[in-house]
C-alpha cells in the first residue's frame, strides 16, 4: 500500500506534546545520570566492589565495568529496536527505562568484596551490561517517540528537548553527589554513602513509568499499522539491503562520531584536564562546568530550531568545522587562565627526557601488575604521574634517562636496582627541587590564580560543539529511515557510534597523552574526528530536512 503523508499539524505545543517530551525525556535523564555518577564515584566503585585487587587494578577494573555498559549499547539497539519495530515505541521503552532504572538502583545495594568476594565485582559488572543493552533502546525509542508526534517544521526543536535532558543528568549526579560529600564527610561518603545517589535513583523511575503509562502510542506507528505496512522482519529489512546498510554506515562512520566525541570531550575530558593536569580544586571545577551547563543548555534548542530553518547539514558540519579549529586553542586558553604559574614555567623551562629508546616502552598496564623497571619508564612514570609536559630525545651517551628541566638534569635509575630505594629518594628529592626552582607548581593550583568567569566562557564554547551538532545530526539518522524499520535502524548507528567513539575518548585520549608527553595531545582525537567527519558528510550525507517520515 502506498504511504500518505501525515495530516498537517499546529506547530505550536500543547499541554499533551509537553508530556510526551517530558515523558520520553527522562530515560535520557537516566542515561547521563547514571554516566556520570559511574565517572565522578569510581574511586568508591573500585574500593567496595574490586578490593580484591590492588588499588590500580580495582580502578581499572571499574573503568572496564563502566565500558561493558558502552559496548553492549549497540546490541541492545538491535534487540531492543527491533521490538520498537515489531510491538511499538511506548511499549518498548517502558521496558528498556524499567531495566535501566532497575540495574541503577541494584548497583546502590550490591554488597561489597569484603563480605560477598567476587559476586560484588561480578553483580556490578553484569548490571552495567544490563544498563547498557537498555540504553540500546532507550535514547532511540525516545528519539522517535517524540520526532513522530512533533509537526514536520519543528521536528528537530522538539526532540532537541530531549537531547537536552543529557545536561539535566549531568545536573542532576552532581547536585546530589557534591552536598553528600559536603555534609557527610569523605570518611562516611566513602564508607557507604557513595550509595545513597544510586538508590535515590528508584524515584526517579516510578516518576517516569507513571508519565509513561499514561501516554499513547506514537501516531505515525499506529497509522502504519493500521495501514499493514508493519516490517515483520526489522532486522532483515534494516540489515538485509544496501540501500538501509549504507544509510547504517553513512550515519555510523561519516556524521555521528564527531557528535559523540566533541559531546564527551566538553563534558567530561574538560573536566578531567582541570583535576588532573592543571590541577584545579576538584569541587571549582565541577562547580564552573556546572554553570558552564546551565549556561549552554538553551542552545541545543537554539540550533535545533536552525535546522528547521536551514537544514541539518549545514549546522552540524558548521559545528564539526568550529571543533576542529578551536578545541586545541580552547583548552591552551584554559591552562592559561587556570594554572598560568604552569604555563610560565613550560614555556621557560621545558622539560625533556632525554634516553636510549630501546630503553623506553609503552606503559600500558591493564591489570596494574606489570612493573616498568629501565630508567627511561623510571622517568616517563614519573612525569605522567605530576602530568606534566615532556618531549622526549634520543641519547644513546650514557646507560641511565635524564630529565632535563630547563638547564637542570637529573639522573634516572632502575627500578630493578639492588639500591633502587636509595635512588628512589635521590630521584624524588632532586626533581622536585628542579620542578620547584624552575617554577613549577606541584601541588593544587593557586585559587587566586584560577580566572572562573574566564574559564566557564572557554567551557562554554566546549560545551557549545555538542549542541550545534547533537540535535540536528540525530534528527537527521531519524529521517533517513522508513517508519516500518526506524527504531532498529537508527538505533544501531547512533549507540555504535557513541560506543566506539564517544565511549573510548577518555582511554584513547590518556593513553595518547602517555605515549607523547604532550597534555594536549589527547586533543587529536576529537579534532581528528571532527575534521574527518567534516569531509565525510560533505561527500556522503544528504540533506534530510522536510522528509515525510510517516513513508514505508
Amino acid at each position: 500500500m502506498e504511504a500518505t503523508a501525515t495530516a498537517p499539524r499546529s506547530s505550536s505545543m500543547s499541554k499533551r506534546d509537553k508530556r510526551v517530551i517530558v515523558a520520553a525525556s527522562l530515560g535520557t535523564v537516566f542515561e547521563f545520570y547514571d554516566f556520570f555518577l559511574i565517572g565522578l564515584l569510581a574511586a568508591e566503585i573500585a574500593r567496595v566492589f574490586f578490593s580484591g585487587v590492588n588499588p590500580t587494578a580495582g580502578f581499572i577494573f571499574t573503568l572496564l565495568g563502566f565500558a561493558a555498559g558502552f559496548m553492549l549499547r549497540p546490541f541492545g539497539a538491535i534487540v531492543f529496536g527491533r521490538l520498537g519495530d515489531l510491538v511499538g515505541r511506548k511499549y518498548t521503552f517502558l521496558v528498556t527505562i524499567v531495566l535501566m532504572g532497575g540495574s541503577t538502583f541494584l548497583i546502590g545495594v550490591l554488597p561489597s568484596y569484603e563480605s560477598a568476594g567476587l559476586i560484588a565485582p561480578i553483580g556490578f559488572v553484569v548490571m552495567r551490561m544490563v544498563q547498557g543493552l537498555a540504553l540500546g533502546g532507550e535514547f532511540g525509542g525516545a528519539m522517535i517517540y517524540v520526532a513522530e508526534h512533533a509537526p514536520t517544521n519543528k521536528r528537530a526543536t522538539w526532540t532537541a528537548w530531549v537531547i537536552l535532558t543529557a545536561a539535566v543528568g549531568f545536573l542532576l549526579a552532581v547536585a546530589v553527589i557534591i552536598p553528600l560529600r559536603l555534609t557527610m564527610g569523605q570518611e562516611t561518603f566513602a564508607a557507604w554513602g557513595w550509595r545513597i545517589p544510586f538508590i535515590i535513583s528508584i524515584l526517579l523511575l516510578l516518576i517516569s513509568l507513571w508519565i509513561r503509562l499514561k501516554l499513547d502510542e506514537s501516531p505515525e506507528f499506529k497509522k502504519m499499522k493500521a495501514e499493514g505496512r508493519a516490517s515483520k522482519s526489522p532486522l532483515a529489512e534494516t540489515f538485509g539491503t544496501w540501500k538501509n546498510v549504507r544509510l547504517i554506515l553513512i550515519g555510523a562512520l561519516c556524521i555521528l562520531p564527531a557528535q559523540a566525541v566533541l559531546w564527551y570531550t566538553g563534558q567530561f575530558y574538560s573536566l578531567f584536564f582541570l583535576t588532573k593536569v592543571l590541577k584545579v580544586e576538584t569541587l571549582t571545577a565541577n562547580f564552573m562546568l556546572i554553570v558552564a551547563t546551565l549556561l549552554t543548555a538553551p542552545l541545543y534548542i537554539v540550533f535545533a530550531n536552525l535546522s528547521d530553518r536551514i537544514g541539518r547539514r549545514p549546522v552540524y558540519i558548521g559545528g564539526y568545522v568550529l571543533a576542529a579549529l578551536l578545541t586545541i586553542p580552547v583548552f591552551q586558553g584554559l591552562t592559561h587562565f587556570a594554572n598560568p604559574a604552569l604555563e610560565r614555567a613550560q614555556q621557560a623551562a621545558p622539560i625533556v627526557i632525554a634516553a636510549n629508546p630501546a630503553d623506553c616502552s609503552v606503559q600500558f598496564n591493564l591489570l596494574g601488575t606489570r612493573k616498568f623497571t629501565s630508567s627511561c619508564d623510571v622517568a616517563t612514570n614519573a612525569m605522567t604521574t605530576l602530568g606534566l609536559n615532556y618531549t622526549s630525545t634520543p641519547n644513546t651517551d650514557t646507560n641511565l634517562a635524564e630529565i632535563r628541566v630547563g638547564d637542570k638534569a637529573i639522573v634516572s635509575y632502575r627500578g630493578d636496582a639492588s639500591n633502587a630505594a636509595q635512588e628512589k629518594q635521590r630521584f624524588d628529592a632532586e626533581l622536585r627541587a628542579a620542578l620547584v626552582d624552575k617554577g613549577y607548581p606541584l601541588g593544587t593550583a593557586n585559587p587566586q590564580d584560577v580566572n572562573a568567569p574566564v574559564i566557564v566562557v572557554l567551557l562554554m564554547v566546549l560545551l557549545s560543539f555538542g549542541t550545534i551538532t547533537f540535535a540536528p545530526s540525530t534528527t537527521s539518522l531519524l529521517e533517513m529511515f522508513p517508519s516500518r524499520i526506524r527504531y532498529t535502524a537508527m538505533s544501531f548507528p547512533y549507540h555504535l557510534s557513541a560506543a566506539w567513539f564517544g565511549g573510548f575518548l577518555p582511554a584513547t585520549a590518556f593513553a595518547i597523552v602517555a605515549a607523547t608527553g604532550n597534555i594536549y595531545a589527547g586533543l587529536y582525537y576529537p579534532v581528528g574526528i571532527a575534521a574527518a567527519c567534516t569531509v565525510l558528510s560533505l561527500v556522503f550525507a544528504r540533506e534530510t530536512k522536510g522528509t515525510d517520515i510517516s513513508r514505508g
